[in-house]
């Protein structure tokens, strides 16, 4: 099992280009399973442990899987020769569930496991499985597997409401729709970037779709889908966990290909901490340069997350080791899962001065944190102890780094690249 060790206290300066994202690869992978004919991605960030798992179970259902250098994918699945997401494949990522929808659709059959992923709360399928049976699925749940079967015409276009909002909800309601027959109108949908990119990936599929990026999406079924090239969006998480890295590492930061568009909650958050951000010039989707310098110690913020445009969930734990050492009292508030503080008793381990009550965490920051061994929870948390021990006096080796392979490509030599002295190593 590898380990991360960091040797705290460099100024982080530099460039890095923002890899492709974690959270748009899987579901517009997923979606390759509504057509026989290729679909090419661009700028996949194809090392990441999640994207190689959903990869995995794809070829165990059908799938040609072709990987070319530069990031790129081929993904062709001429026949589904599996509708069976088996639980030895889903049980590590959660993200697996998103075969639920393109399966039902193009086989009228499917028998996913129940997901796993990280322990940061709950987060029930319930809604996803009701999506499906507003377009007609029957929904049945055998010895921890979802079985679904559609009616003998297939899948009808319908009115799906969610709710709560869901993005792995409106993702599988979204490809589900796909095939079906007529019009599906989703109401209460996510607004996610992501949500966007898989509309976008469909629609060059031939599907015609209107209203991504709204809370109302109308989506008229197409009797058969078109193979396409499809370039993956900039990562907006891991962009904003550099971002963090510039804040907490003092120094100045520049990053290429960065979604700057999709930053703005941070971006605001950043600058109320006297952190100075600046973008270049950027394409029509609002991708380009962004520089961030943090020559002072970081001023402390009040962060409450929330869907999309809120802040996102994704980035608290990274920012709450920035405000770890920042100037005065911030104040957490955690509201789109109910157990995602796990990071902050090490990063209390650290010297950070942090107390939990419920869904708030009150920080109150420090002027230095100690190098110290720490274990990673989750995918997050993970990257919030690799920047508290970019800033900590000392050493500090943070385990079970495997969940940060999950979601972040190439993270210790990008920091490496940017300053910093970290490490990967077999324990």
């Amino acid at each position: 099992m590898d380990i991360f060790r960091i040797q705290g206290g460099r100024p982080i300066s530099g460039t890095v280009r923002v890899s492709g994202a974690k959270n748009a690869a899987l579901p517009l992978m997923s979606a390759t399973l509504l057509t026989e004919q290729p679909i090419r991605f661009v700028g996949a960030p194809t090392r990441l442990v999640d994207v190689q798992t959903m990869g995995r179970l794809l070829v165990s259902l059908g799938t040609e899987f072709t990987e070319r250098r530069g990031g790129e994918l081929v993904l062709t699945t001429p026949n589904v020769e599996e509708t069976t997401a088996a639980y030895d494949l889903v049980r590590t990522m959660r993200a697996s569930v998103l075969v639920l929808g393109p399966l039902l659709a193009r086989c009228g059959q499917a028998r996913v496991s129940m997901p796993g992923g990280c322990a940061i709360g709950s987060r029930p399928v319930d809604l996803h499985l009701k999506a499906m049976e507003a377009l007609g699925a029957r929904i049945d749940v055998e010895a921890g597997y979802v079985v679904a079967r559609t009616p003998p015409g297939g899948l009808v276009g319908g009115r799906v409401v969610f709710e709560k909002i869901t993005v792995g909800g409106t993702e599988n309601a979204l490809t589900a729709a796909a095939l079906a027959k007529g019009e599906t109108v989703i109401e209460n949908a996510a607004r996610e970037p992501e949500i966007v990119a898989l509309a976008q990936l469909l629609r060059t599929m031939g599907v015609e779709i209107e209203g991504e990026g709204t809370h109302r999406i109308l989506v008229q079924g197409q009797d058969r889908l078109e193979g396409c090239r499809f370039e993956v969006p900039p990562d907006r998480i891991e962009a904003g966990t550099l971002m963090c890295a510039g804040a907490i590492g003092r120094g100045s930061l520049t990053l290429t290909n960065c979604p700057v568009a999709h930053l703005e909650a941070l971006v605001e958050k950043l600058r109320e901490a006297d952190c100075r951000v600046h973008t270049g010039s950027l394409s029509s989707e609002g991708i380009g340069e962004l520089t961030i310098e943090a020559p002072f110690r970081p001023r402390a913020v009040d962060v409450m997350t929330g869907e999309y445009p809120g802040f996102p969930t994704d980035m608290q734990a990274q920012l709450m080791a920035v405000m770890s050492v920042a100037q005065g009292r911030s104040m957490m508030t955690e509201r789109i899962f109910e157990n995602r503080y796990l990071h902050a008793s090490e990063l209390i381990r650290m010297g950070a001065d942090i107390h939990l009550e419920g869904r708030t965490a009150t920080v109150r920051g420090v002027e230095r944190l100690s190098g110290a061994p720490v274990t990673a929870s989750d995918l997050r948390a993970s990257a919030s102890l690799v920047l508290a021990g970019l800033v900590a006096q000392g050493e500090t080796v943070v385990r079970r780094i495997y969940h940060l392979d999950r979601g972040y490509e190439n993270l210790e030599i990008k920091l490496t690249k940017l300053g910093a002295m970290v490490s990967r190593e077999s324990e």
